[in-house]
């Protein structure tokens, strides 16, 4: 047993979507999560600078006595985790593997689509991944540079004509590609999933990368008896680097539950 917190980061609002997924599958957990809003996007910056920005953010978690760390974040992922892993000697948990092992076990027909951020795609990451488990899948990235800031002022309606234009133009390609999964390759993009499936239309399975790695990360602590041994409901602790309110506000509503008062601002080093 061990009742040391979790820690999750992403560049900011995204990794929401799997700090609610542990919550779910670990609620005695305690969790903190750090979101780096002042930078973000991560996606069109440079690799220096970007595993300049997951050191700093790992270091700010590495504070709280955590024991694993969540790397809510594909860019970062994609470009960094090596240096994290050299850095870190507690239990590292990715967003890469687990959605590409599930895209390849759920596909029909071999064809599986990518979407994320610049780096993210650059990286080719997924592609390695999928390659490695399945060799002979067909794999079709994207980069969706835009969906980062529309995920994180609010934009996710599946009627918000702006929204749909922006993600039809992205994805219209893909849906005349004949792929029948789709990896949502950025832990933001699940907040726009309505806007995605309705583009893609319901032959097209949805792989969410945060829910699928927050599966994985409850597994393995388990596996690892390292589970808190609190009878009590596990608490989340929220930091960001910018715009406390906006992001209370944003994920009060994706979580379903009121968080505004519970989000600290934090600088970064």
């Amino acid at each position: 047993m061990d009742d040391r917190p979790i820690g999750v980061f992403d560049s900011g609002l995204g990794g929401l979507t799997t700090v609610k997924k542990l919550a779910e599958f670990l609620p005695g957990e305690d969790i903190i999560y750090l979101g780096d809003t002042g930078r973000a996007p991560y996606g069109p910056r440079s690799r220096e600078t970007i595993i300049k920005y997951a050191l700093q953010d790992a270091a700010f978690l590495a504070g709280f006595d955590i024991k694993a760390m969540v790397v809510a974040c594909n860019t970062v992922c994609s470009v960094a985790f090596e240096d994290l892993n050299e850095t870190y000697q507690m239990p590292l948990y990715e967003v890469v593997s687990a959605p590409s092992k599930a895209a390849v076990s759920n596909t029909r027909n071999g064809m599986i689509g990518v979407i994320g951020t610049a780096a993210t795609i650059r990286s080719g990451a997924y592609e390695a991944a999928v390659k490695k488990i399945a060799p002979r899948m067909h794999v079709i990235s994207m980069a969706c540079p835009l969906f980062v800031p529309l995920a994180e002022n609010g934009r996710t309606d599946p009627d918000d004509i702006a929204t749909l234009t922006i993600a039809g133009d992205y994805l219209s390609g893909f849906r005349e590609s004949g792929i029948d999964t789709l990896i949502m390759g950025c832990t933001h993009y699940p907040l726009l999933r309505d806007v995605i499936a309705k583009i893609m239309g319901p032959g097209v399975l949805l792989v969410d990368s945060g829910t699928e790695t927050a599966g994985l990360t409850s597994e393995d602590i388990k596996e690892r008896n390292i589970l808190s041994g609190k009878k009590a409901a596990g608490s989340v602790r929220y930091y960001v680097t910018d715009g406390c309110e906006n992001f209370a506000r944003l994920a009060s509503k994706f979580l379903g539950t009121d968080v505004r008062g519970m989000v600290g601002q934090v600088e970064l080093e």
